[in-house]
């Protein structure tokens, strides 16, 4: 198999071969069709995220096809199945959270592309318990970005509550695309915030439906009920806060995030909320697959073959795509 490598932070990946894995007991290796890049890649090869396995093959938007069933109650009817490996990889099942249904707070959970490999190369290993069945009809690269940018916009939209119709956007990247087409077939109205200037962001989100877009300096037209902030800035905090009615919230959908700015407390004031969104559920899949079918969501990619990984991941530090990028073995 080939595989990008990632040996220390600030040390461009390296292209390697290995033998191909041996699934073991409860795991299937998977041949992969197609990986999407997420800032949560970017934020593990820059050391903002400081515990990774290392040597570690990144990735964790993992769309592929069951090759071998490990031992154990797995099933031979997995073999052949496409599947997708999604950022938890594995959570312990008997720790509080595990037992309330909370297993994206276990106290000792594994992470694909972080604590065990990815999905930069040719094949992975995966938990089979944490693989979840996927279209074999649908397109792969399409596919590839609901599995993180897609699951946790979707549970960042959950936080934000049902009740919440007038929903602001910041950062208008994988998750904001996905997200926004999901609330305009609710019935909701995205008013998206970029980086400052950032025209082309602008008319993307406008041509996927929002109702108004702007830089993240700007306030928008009317008062929001709710706001996401997918961008790793804390000072977006604040200014989301500025935007929201009484009673609104604001929910932060990155794993890794710059510092918050110190602030009036006018701003929390009248019952205004922040809040967090830390990995997904399986059910968070399971609710969430139906849905993106439904609302016919169509994922914006920019593909790469997986040598130029590397590229990829700088053209996403820079914001030189709109949508996602994703890696082709």
């Amino acid at each position: 198999m080939r595989a990008m490598l990632f040996e220390a932070p600030g040390v461009p990946l390296r292209l390697v071969e290995r033998p191909v894995p041996v699934p073991g007991p409860g795991e299937l290796l998977v041949r992969v069709e197609a990986c999407a890049v997420c800032r949560t890649d970017l934020h593990v090869v820059d050391g903002d995220l400081t515990e990774p396995k290392l040597p570690l093959v990144p990735g964790h938007e993992i769309v592929g096809v069951v090759e071998a069933v490990g031992s154990g109650n797995i099933g031979a009817h997995r073999q052949g199945q496409r599947v997708g490996i999604p950022w938890l990889g594995h959570t312990c099942g008997h720790c509080p959270y595990c037992r309330s249904g909370a297993e994206n707070l276990c106290e000792t959970p594994h992470f694909t592309g972080y604590t065990r490999d990815g999905g930069f190369a040719t094949h992975v290993v995966a938990d089979a318990a944490y693989s979840f069945t996927l279209d074999p009809e649908a397109d792969p690269v399409g596919l590839a970005p609901l599995l993180c940018a897609g699951l946790i916009g979707w549970r960042a939209l959950q936080k934000a509550g049902e009740e919440a119709q007038h929903i602001g956007l910041y950062g208008f990247g994988a998750a904001a695309h996905i997200i926004s087409q999901i609330c305009k077939w609710q019935g909701r109205e995205v008013y998206a915030f970029t980086r400052p200037g950032d025209i082309e962001a602008q008319h993307f989100a406008r041509d996927l439906g929002a109702r108004w877009a702007g830089g993240s300096d700007e306030r928008p037209p009317r008062m929001l009920d709710a706001a996401i902030i997918f961008a790793p800035l804390g000072a977006l905090v604040p200014a989301a806060l500025a935007s929201l009615r009484r009673g609104g919230r604001v929910v932060c959908g990155g794993i890794h995030m710059s510092d918050i700015p110190a602030m009036p407390y006018s701003l929390l004031w009248q019952e205004r909320e922040v809040v967090s969104v830390a990995n997904l559920t399986r059910h968070d899949a399971e609710e969430f697959f139906p849905v993106a079918r439904k609302a016919a969501v169509k994922t914006h990619t920019t593909p790469y073959p997986l040598e130029r990984a590397n590229e990829a991941l700088a053209d996403l530090r820079a914001g030189r795509f709109s949508g996602a990028a994703v890696l082709l073995p």
